[in-house]
């Protein structure tokens, strides 16, 4: 069926189930913009409202709906609030440090001028310090902060500390990953300079008993990547994976093709993600994965302090250079909302559903003359690039660039 086709269906069956709007009113409609709902296949210009932190409706000429705030979306995109899987977020106070330190950012200063709604923060807390990370920034934000656990308990320490196999308890992460089934999505190992295989097995052992993901963060220099790729299961995920540095060995070869047994692993259901941060993201490994069908599934930034300055910046630059690289704006709009969504098993995030929390991006495409670099500080030039006019959180405005959401200003 023509997806242009599945967009008309889909609202139609809505309207039979739902009452006539004449008289209704709602806090958001959002008119004339180009609506883009991989979940519910909607590529098309329509209509979408918000009523009391959900999706009221997506549909053609909601005009007769009584609206307390009207935007004016003409050639905008409206998706999906977008979800960034790798971030470290465990901000604090302490020196040099990603856990409670100052290496690690604070959600909500970078989340919503990327359109980002949803962050997953990639092990930077372990069993013993979650609880301080959900009381400090967890429940502090406006951005819904999730987080994968890491196998060693204090999580990144950047010391000996994590890499310490007593601190790796499996039953004590089973039972932090339990007690927070709401904020802890997946488990997370990395860091680890060992040859021993005990993290890597413990992880996967919480994993395989929490029902979550296994996500790995490559920083594995004494295990080789086939290995790790084939302990892994259908829907584990590596992160950094278009990266070329000396720890590890880079998904594609000197010859520029893909590695067979990387296909292989994403054949059988691995999924990669981006991973980009200071170092994980090189054109001559994503530009040839690219071309040869190794398409990353997510977006994740790696974001940090030594990142968000550098080649990275933010979500919707790394999204913008697959753009400049050939990858179609649906896809792309896909692996920066649904496809995240699910491979954290979170069905109820990502899409536009009716009745789905109302996170909402409203995205520019701008054009004109661009360039986008590398973990290598290599560029590539492009003449288009992604921008977030408004952010909408749980049926707020919580990002306005150019003021849509705003009153005229009248003398």
């Amino acid at each position: 069926m023509d997806s242009m086709i599945r967009a008309v269906i889909y609202p139609l069956l809505i309207i039979n189930l739902l009452p006539a709007l004449s008289g209704q009113e709602v806090d958001i409609l959002i008119r004339n913009g180009h609506v883009f709902d991989s979940r519910h296949d909607i590529d098309t210009t329509m209509d979408l409202a918000v009523k009391d932190g959900s999706i009221f409706r997506v549909d053609f000429n909601l005009e007769e709906l009584d609206a307390k705030l009207v935007l004016d979306a003409s050639g905008l995109y409206v998706v999906p609030g977008l979800i960034d899987l790798h971030t470290h977020v465990f901000v604090g106070s302490r020196a040099g440090k990603f856990a409670d330190g100052i290496n690690s950012l604070s959600p909500d200063d970078f989340s919503f001028k990327a359109g980002i709604t949803t962050m997953v923060d990639a092990g930077t807390s372990g069993w013993r310090n979650f609880p301080q990370f959900k009381e400090q920034v967890i429940d502090q934000s406006k951005t819904r902060v999730l987080a994968y656990l890491n196998i060693s308990g204090w999580g990144m320490t950047g010391d000996s500390l994590q890499e310490d196999l007593s601190e790796m308890d499996v039953e004590k992460t089973l039972l932090m990953a339990k007690s927070y089934p709401q904020q802890i999505v997946g488990v997370k190992i990395g860091h680890y300079t060992g040859a021993s295989w005990i993290p890597f097995d413990r992880a996967l052992e919480v994993a395989e008993k929490s029902g979550r993901p296994l996500f790995v963060e490559c920083h594995l220099p004494e295990y080789s990547l086939e290995d790790q790729l084939e302990r892994m299961r259908p829907g584990d995920i590596i992160t950094h994976a278009y990266e070329n540095i000396s720890e590890r060995t880079p998904v594609v070869d000197d010859n520029g093709n893909v590695l067979s047994y990387v296909m292989d692993a994403k054949d059988r259901g691995i999924l990669f993600d981006v991973g980009h941060g200071g170092a994980g993201f090189w054109f001559n490994q994503a530009l040839p994965a690219l071309e040869q069908g190794l398409w990353p599934n997510s977006f994740g930034t790696d974001l940090h302090r030594f990142s968000m300055n550098a080649g990275m910046k933010d979500m919707l630059n790394l999204m913008s250079k697959y753009l400049n690289m050939g990858m179609p704006l649906n896809e792309v709009l896909k692996r920066g909302s649904w496809f995240p969504a699910r491979a954290i098993l979170r069905d109820d995030l990502g899409h536009l559903g009716v009745g789905a929390v109302a996170d909402v991006a409203i995205l520019r495409l701008v054009e004109g003359q661009f360039g986008f670099v590398d973990a290598r500080n290599n560029r590539i030039a492009g003449d288009k690039k992604l921008v977030a006019e408004v952010t909408i959180r749980e049926g707020k405005v919580v990002w306005d660039l150019n003021g849509l959401a705003a009153k005229p200003f009248d003398e």
